[in-house]
């Protein structure tokens, strides 16, 4: 009996057939693997100092790399597909997402290492898929004639031009303009945070609330659903305008209480408290408080605020990163919604994450296991890996490559 040889390459042109079939399922693992193991090299291995950082900051490479490396890719992934949804026009697949994948992981293997030689290519790398975000939401907006999408196109602009005007103030060694690029970065991001959150938040609870979908028995207060991230959008104004700390504190402490207000969406009932929904709702709620505590420092306040910092930035936008990741990559796959224990497991790490991150902040004399910041990044690490092992099957399975869209 001759026995045939097994054809592996098929099985790797399957997978990448599958990998490249839709923006979420190639750069969603991206993200988790960025996420999970590039602070984790920076603590354990590096502690939080960079091999080639001789001119620049270790602070704004990393501020660099959660925003435009992590949360850059999770971005790239859910807009490619879900632009293509609500306009009811054709996705990205294939080398077209290839393309932007390269340009995307050349910028952060200069992050890694933080090489000063590398800004610049980094920079550009970085700039043809922050525009290509941009001109995409235009062009289907136009395409659709619809204002819709015009709040996602100002605040991905503002993505693109704080990226580039970091890389420009690390280059030149201008610390206060790097820090003004960073925050105008982290509004951005909030305000993609809070539009997302309003097309997400009602059929999720509707889904929750009758797995039929025959009725829609959630409907949000209309007043909610873009305060957040207009707020934001007047934090962008005022920090673009240079307006004081003081009056950029009061509109962060404004913002923050708007990302408060949806809190009030999971009041729907028990189903309210299932990680579904629940980690939506406590994705504003970690938002709006780190909003308030960096607010407050601002308005001059003794607020640790590079804790607060954290909250807003590892607890609002790194937990609703994860439920994106986690609601989509189901619903795309063709999977009920329903979010399995190691996807409950991975919610809990990236909660006790945060909690033991800022902790030392407010607690100065507090005593942790591996340092101030070992343990945190190691349950960090864990909390993406943790998706990856339970998603990277369904998405980069053919058989849920061929399911239609959610």
């Amino acid at each position: 009996m001759t026995v045939m040889p097994i054809d592996t390459s098929a099985r790797w042109q399957d997978v990448l057939r599958a990998a490249t079939a839709e923006g979420l399922r190639l750069f969603f693992p991206l993200a988790a693997l960025h996420a999970a193991l590039w602070p984790l090299l920076w603590v354990a291995g590096w502690q939080l100092g960079l091999p080639f950082a001789h001119d620049t900051l270790p602070a704004h490479w990393h501020a660099q790399e959660l925003l435009i490396g992590s949360f850059g890719a999770a971005l790239l992934g859910f807009l490619t597909s879900a632009l293509p949804e609500w306009t009811g026009t054709d996705g990205f697949k294939g080398k077209a997402l290839l393309v932007l994948a390269v340009f995307w992981s050349a910028a952060r293997l200069v992050g890694l290492f933080g090489m000063d030689s590398g800004i610049v290519i980094a920079g550009l790398l970085d700039q043809v898929w922050l525009v290509f975000l941009v001109v995409y939401a235009a062009f289907l907006g136009w395409k659709k004639r619809t204002m819709g999408l015009t709040g996602f196109v100002f605040l991905l602009a503002t993505l693109s031009i704080g990226a580039g005007v970091l890389r420009y103030a690390m280059l030149t060694d201008a610390y206060e303009q790097g820090e003004r690029a960073i925050r105008l970065m982290q509004y951005a991001f909030l305000g993609l945070l809070g539009l997302a959150l309003a097309r997400i938040t009602v059929p999720i609870s509707n889904r929750m609330l009758d797995p039929s979908e025959e009725t829609s028995p959630y409907r949000p207060h209309p007043g909610r659903i873009n305060l957040a991230p207009g707020l934001a959008g007047l934090l962008i104004a005022a920090e673009l305008a240079g307006f004081s700390d003081a009056v950029c504190g009061y509109l962060m402490l404004a913002t923050g209480a708007a990302f408060l207000d949806r809190v009030a969406e999971g009041f729907i009932g028990r189903e309210g408290w299932k990680f579904e929904v629940a980690g939506l709702w406590l994705s504003s709620l970690f938002a709006g408080l780190g909003l308030l505590l960096v607010g407050l420092g601002r308005i001059g306040l003794d607020i640790p605020m590079l804790g607060g910092l954290h909250v807003m930035l590892m607890g609002g936008l790194g937990l609703g990163v994860l439920q994106v990741l986690s609601i989509a990559g189901l619903l795309h796959t063709g999977q009920a919604l329903g979010f399995s224990r190691i996807t409950r497991a991975a919610m809990l790490c990236l909660l006790s994450a945060v909690a033991l991150r800022v902790a030392p902040e407010f607690q100065p004399s507090l005593a942790l296991p591996g340092g101030a910041y070992g343990l945190s990044a190691l349950i960090w690490a864990a909390a993406f890996l943790l998706w990856l092992y339970a998603y990277l099957p369904l998405l980069w399975s053919r058989t849920s490559a061929d399911q239609d869209r959610c």
